[in-house]
């Protein structure tokens, strides 16, 4: 076997597969705002959020200060991916008028429905899986340097309260099965799923 062979090269974007996350918001009338976003990670109960500065569901979530996370299932793509295009901003943007339509109700266009959350006052999405309902803790503006993005864009720190998950999904009363719960993941802007599992960290209790 030779060495690895690699080239230097520029990609528009660097998602190189990361999780599905449909936040959950209230509009300025108290209608339920819906984004779908890929920039997401967790240490603990702590949530970082990646938005734009433009972006309405970040907007929303500063002005409220409540949010519910939705992780949606492999199954859900095409919903999520109705959702793409669509904008709570009226109107839209200037970097995304071109491609982007303001849309007043994103659970309709989505096909997808609302149910109750407990602790916060924007609703869960009923056909996600796992649903986390959270409240902001802060915002931490992001480096733009290069300016290879061509809005600003900033990390918002959500703290987790309420936790909800399918039963179906839920061992030993309070673990996820992790053989079952299968996330939507954005892979370099296709959708996949989890393949078979490989192996488990030291650290696994279930």
């Amino acid at each position: 076997m030779g060495e690895p062979r690699h080239k230097t090269i520029e990609p528009k974007i660097l998602y190189f597969g990361t999780p599905v996350l449909l936040v959950s918001v209230l509009q300025e009338d108290g209608s339920p705002n819906l984004s779908p976003i890929s920039s997401a990670w967790a240490l603990g109960w702590t949530i970082v959020l990646g938005f734009e500065v433009t972006a309405k569901g970040k907007a929303n979530l500063e002005r409220t200060g409540e949010c519910v996370l939705n992780a949606p299932s492999p199954d859900l793509w095409q919903n999520v991916e109705r959702l793409a295009p669509l904008t709570g901003n009226n109107p839209p943007p200037a970097h995304k008028a071109d491609k982007f339509q303001y849309c007043a109700n994103k659970f309709a266009a989505a096909g997808l429905t609302t149910a109750p959350s407990e602790c916060v006052a924007p609703p869960r999405v009923t056909e996600c899986p796992l649903q986390l309902e959270a409240k902001l803790e802060a915002t931490h503006v992001l480096a733009n340097r290069d300016g290879r993005y061509p809005v600003g864009i900033v990390a918002v720190e959500v703290r987790v309260v309420r936790v909800h998950v399918h039963e179906d999904l839920i061992i030993k009363d309070h673990y996820i099965n992790p053989a079952r719960w299968s996330p939507l993941i954005y892979n370099f802007r296709h959708y996949f799923g989890l393949g078979p599992e490989l192996g488990k960290t030291f650290r696994a209790e279930a």
